[in-house]
């Protein structure tokens, strides 16, 4: 291990992280999702899954009044039809307003131009989370002109500096998915290793993780526990089902389906028993 890592975080964000989940499904927190055509009802699923009740409002004229009684909001631009992005902002507004915690996933920005101004209209409202793969976060911070698609071409480390550099601008906290995870505040660095790569082949794997995202988050506003933990907590409990996951397995259908099981059948002492964390030291 780097002598800029210790692991000395793991048991409280670990602990962060049951907390959590154990008050989530308790309070069964609204989570409202903006998200992509291609991955709604898997999304709507794994919020059922893991515990939160999802809600797919994004109608001009709905979404604005429901993210004000939401619990967290979900912003993710995977197919952003006009009526979509106009959605977006209204609900972002309403949101901003009510205190409703909420997360803007930029997917496949960059090259494409209309999702990538939008991306950049969105973080300007100062998301409270941004979750995205290496090569949209670079793209978000105007340090590359982004991936494959929804494909990575970069390494989570690669967007370190990115990172940073939008939770500091933005307030934001920033989640890079990949093989290993990376968090920021802008001056923590969080590092989660837990996972499986059938994850990546799964539509809506990423898109999914964003909503359970929101959902610690609606649950961390009303328990009072931090953003980057509650962001932390979400990514932990997600990869750790999808270990589970991937051990009955035999590919990636059989995975989604077990993703689901193993979404609700997890418990907070497993969390903290196996979660992998490391801080980086300041």
């Amino acid at each position: 291990m780097s002598d800029l890592l210790r692991p000395s975080s793991a048991p409280s964000t670990a602990q962060s992280a049951a907390e959590l989940l154990e008050a989530l499904r308790t309070a069964a927190p609204l989570t409202q999702c903006i998200t992509n055509a291609v991955v709604t009802g898997f999304t709507a699923n794994v919020l059922l899954a893991v515990g939160a009740a999802p809600a797919m409002v994004d109608m001009v004229g709905e979404a604005g009044m429901f993210a004000g009684a939401a619990s967290g909001l979900l912003v993710n631009l995977g197919t952003p039809t006009p009526e979509q992005r106009a959605a977006s902002l209204e609900a972002v507004e309403a949101a901003t307003l009510a205190g409703t915690p909420w997360v803007l996933d930029p997917v496949a920005i960059g090259v494409l131009p209309v999702r990538t101004s939008l991306a950049g209209e969105l973080a300007e409202r100062r998301p409270t989370a941004i979750r995205g793969n290496a090569s949209e976060i670079l793209a978000l911070a105007g340090m590359s002109t982004g991936g494959r698609g929804v494909d990575a071409t970069d390494g989570t480390e690669a967007a370190l500096d990115a990172a940073r550099h939008l939770a500091r601008r933005h307030g934001s906290i920033v989640a890079v998915s990949g093989a290993v995870d990376l968090l920021t505040d802008g001056e923590r660095v969080l590092r989660l290793s837990n996972g499986d790569a059938l994850l990546t082949r799964v539509t809506g794997g990423g898109c999914a993780l964003g909503a359970v995202m929101a959902a610690f988050l609606g649950t961390a506003r009303a328990t009072g526990t931090g953003a980057l933990d509650a962001v932390a907590g979400a990514s932990l409990v997600y990869t750790i089902a999808a270990e589970d996951a991937a051990a009955s397995a035999s590919g990636p259908g059989s995975f989604a389906v077990a993703l689901l099981d193993a979404l609700a059948a997890v418990e907070p002492a497993e969390v903290i028993a196996r979660a992998h964390v490391e801080e980086e030291a300041r």
